[in-house]
């Protein structure tokens, strides 16, 4: 658990790097572009990964935002062999953005409800 932690820490810098460079492209096509692992998961993948993910955010020196922690859940979560995406919402008004997991349609690494209250804009 401990090298899924500092995977999950180095991947918040990498992902980190992108956003404050503006670079959500690229952020996007990392995530997007990231090979699913052709081995079978284990059963608890999902579970090991987004605790490890908190884990990270939580030693993290800033605020990880919710598409740099999505972005590392997803890349993680298909480097263990889980068919990952991460989803983008928005709200109009008044107008917000938010960034989600889920594994064949099912919400992973937030709140059931986000898709009930943000328009998803755009999965990869």
């Amino acid at each position: 658990m401990a090298f899924l932690v500092l995977k999950a820490y180095c991947r918040l810098i990498l992902f980190d790097v992108y956003l404050l460079r503006g670079d959500f492209q690229a952020l996007r096509d990392r995530v997007s572009k990231h090979p699913v692992r052709t081995d079978t998961p284990s059963c608890d993948a999902i579970e090991q990964v987004c605790a490890a993910v908190d884990t990270a955010c939580i030693w993290y020196w800033k605020e990880a935002l919710c598409l740099q922690r999505s972005a590392v859940t997803a890349c993680l979560l298909r480097s263990s062999g889980v068919p990952a995406q991460m989803c983008i919402g928005v709200q109009q008004m008044p107008f917000k953005a938010h960034a989600w997991v889920e594994v064949n349609g099912r919400i992973v690494n937030d709140k059931i409800f986000m898709r009930e209250l943000y328009a998803e804009i755009d999965k990869c």
